[in-house]
């Protein structure tokens, strides 16, 4: 494929003046900080410490390690050139037209289906306290919250996200304290189990490992946000530095310490600890009363808040395309500083594709969550690769914008890239993971022909021929 010349001196999008800049800098600080605790660290790493035992830690310090190089690439380009396309309109920028269309409308489908299925697992939790409630009208109460809360204005998704991180960052926070303070064995009432339950850190070899490091890569989802927010904040530049700065101490501390917690509190073939969830095993383990109810509303508060900015992120991805020509210009439209039309449509596939859970659940809804299972990963290549291309034009032309620099350029943005590949490779391996990849490959191919074929359509246009 061709690749249009680079250059930081591309015209100004509308978007950045359609939009309001109703977010504070205190709105963004925390929506970086919780953005890293959702519902798959409280959840979902059950699954990946029964099968990696406390070789877990390792498993997350790798994974988090690439994460922090993907945030600081995307931070980098993010600080030069604030948009709400984030990584898709430095995808156009650096590789052309085509790449901010595939990263874009992938990474949109990967948004809205997510709504979807937080809106169930919340609907699950509250249906578990009241009994008798279906949980399609619980699912269809939240979206109507969060679509008018991101209809209103983003001033009121700033606020709920405050909220729904505060509270995320307390009991995380709470949680460390106590797990630290029985470790110590000064926390009255709990006896420390000292290192007894590390005496075998890799109980299920590598292949253990490997199940826990793909856990693992896919809990980190969500980072995103806080560079699609910037965008509309009061001072987008100061954000994205402030928040991709501080990404490495969050990382370690809620997710690689967490895990350590967990792993040296609880024998890692408990089965409590699928059963209940880790957190809740810990809990339990510390005598803690309610711990089970506790991290419920925990999980919830963590479900609602992915909600909410998955809206969000979802509506302003698809404003930044279409604002670009690559998609139906309706969804362009904006209404007091907020692209109501694509909020709209972003809820409503949302709560397709929760109704298709309920239809459909063995072929198409199936075979939807497959084909976003590897989507973040693609969205990181594009990062990768537009910072590669992108850093050597502002070097050159616009050096000054460069407020956030990549460590060691180009050789981390390179070991990056390497350490995707080998995601991808131990995907094919694995028969739980192959099918994702096979089938996130296929929606990435098809969406690359079309956009490929819309930027050829559009340059003949232009040219007359």
């Amino acid at each position: 494929m061709s690749v249009p010349s680079t250059s930081v001196e591309t015209p100004p999008q509308r978007e950045e003046s359609s939009l309001s800049h109703g977010l504070k800098q205190r709105h963004l600080s925390m929506i970086a900080l919780g953005g890293v605790i959702g519902a798959g660290l409280f959840v979902g790493s059950g699954a990946g410490i029964a099968a990696a035992g406390p070789s877990i830690v390792l498993a997350y310090t790798l994974s988090g390690l690439l994460v922090m190089l993907v945030m600081r690439m995307l931070g980098e380009m993010s600080a030069a050139h604030p948009s709400s396309g984030s990584f898709s309109a430095h995808a156009e920028r650096a590789l052309g037209p085509w790449a901010g269309f595939t990263a874009g409308w992938a990474f949109w489908v990967l948004l809205c289906t997510a709504v979807g299925l937080e809106g169930i697992g919340a609907a699950k939790i509250v249906t578990g306290w009241l009994p008798g409630t279906p949980e399609w009208a619980w699912v269809a109460l939240f979206m109507v919250v969060f679509c008018g809360t991101n209809l209103a204005a983003v001033k009121n998704f700033g606020e709920f996200e405050f909220w729904f991180a505060a509270l995320k960052v307390g009991a995380i926070s709470l949680f460390l304290v106590l797990g630290v303070l029985a470790l110590a064995g000064v926390l009255p009432g709990t006896d420390s189990p000292g290192s007894s339950n590390l005496t075998d850190l890799f109980p299920n070899g590598g292949e253990g490992l490997v199940i826990g490091l793909l856990a693992s890569v896919f809990a980190y989802g969500g980072l995103e946000t806080v560079t699609i927010a910037a965008a509309e904040s009061e001072n987008p530049v100061r954000g994205v530095a402030v928040a991709v700065r501080t990404a490495m101490w969050r990382i370690a501390l809620f997710y690689v310490g967490s895990m350590a917690v967990i792993v040296a509190l609880v024998p890692w073939d408990s089965p409590a600890v699928v059963e209940s969830g880790p957190y809740v095993a810990a809990l339990d383990r510390l005598g803690i009363p309610g711990a089970g109810q506790l991290m419920n509303v925990v999980v919830l508060v963590a479900l609602l808040s992915a909600m909410n900015a998955n809206i969000y992120g979802a509506s302003r991805i698809a404003y930044s395309l279409v604002e670009r020509g690559q998609g139906p210009r309706v969804l362009a439209l904006v209404s007091a500083g907020v692209p109501r039309l694509a909020v709209l449509a972003s809820s409503v596939f949302g709560f397709l594709c929760v109704l298709l859970s309920y239809w459909r659940p063995d072929d198409v809804f199936s075979w939807l969550l497959n084909m976003i299972g590897a989507v973040i990963l693609v969205v990181w290549i594009f990062i990768a690769v537009s910072q590669l291309r992108l850093r050597r034009v502002l070097e050159r032309e616009a050096p000054e914008r460069l407020v956030v620099r990549m460590w060691a350029f180009p050789w981390l943005t390179w070991v990056a890239l390497a350490g995707m590949a080998c995601v991808f490779v131990l995907m094919a391996r694995e028969p739980g993971t192959r099918v994702q990849l096979y089938s996130t490959g296929g929606m990435v191919l098809t969406l690359a022909a079309v956009g490929y074929a819309w930027q050829r359509a559009r340059k003949r246009a232009g040219t007359g021929t």
